[in-house]
This record gives C-alpha cells, structure tokens and sequence, in this order.
C-alpha cells in the first residue's frame, strides 16, 4: 500500500470554498477510484486554514489513476485558487503497518 500525505495552508478568506472543494475531491476519490482505499481531511485545531490530508491506496498504480482522474483536474483548479502557493508538501510512502479502533469509523 502507499500512502500520500498532503500539507497545505489555505488562503485567507478561501475556507469555506477549500473545505467544499476538498470535500468532493475526497469523495470522488473513495467512491469513484477502486484503488483507493482511505482519504481523511484533518483540520489543524491551532490553525483552522492549516490542513493534513491522509490518503492510501492500494498501489502506485492507483496513485496514478488518481492523479488521471476528472475530478482531480477539477482540484487541481480548486488549489491553485484557493491554496497559498508554495505552501503544499506532497509526501508519498510505503504503509508498513495501520492500527485503528472500532472508534475511528465514527
């Protein structure tokens, strides 16, 4: 499994339209994409224009679809709006191991 950890500062007065657009992306790619296999949206409590965004997929290969996927052109657009630019950090890795509570899916 790979991973793909997404850091990025939204642009100030941009929240509202960020949070809607990632919300699509996020769903697009867990509904529409077979290959991927989680996508979490994670707020920073100190710095609510901050995000982390969480992805796993099964493989390279569905990284790739991802990124060929319509609805991550639409994204893309939505990043270069409303994303202070230079600020994302794209970070692929190797899942090694996952732990997770019955908790986590509430």
């Amino acid at each position: 499994m790979i991973t793909l950890t997404v850091s990025l500062q939204v642009v100030p007065g941009h929240l509202d339209a960020f949070v809607d657009a990632i919300r699509t992306n996020a769903e697009r790619s867990f509904t529409d994409e077979p290959g991927c296999l989680a996508f979490d949206v994670s707020q920073d409590l100190a710095d609510d224009h901050h995000f982390t965004l969480h992805e796993t997929y099964a493989g390279e290969a569905a990284v790739d679809a991802h990124r060929a996927a319509p609805h991550f052109k639409v994204w893309r657009a939505a990043v270069a709006e409303h994303v202070v630019p230079g600020s994302q950090v794209n970070t692929l890795a190797r899942r090694l191991f996952h732990h997770h509570s019955p908790e986590a899916n509430r």
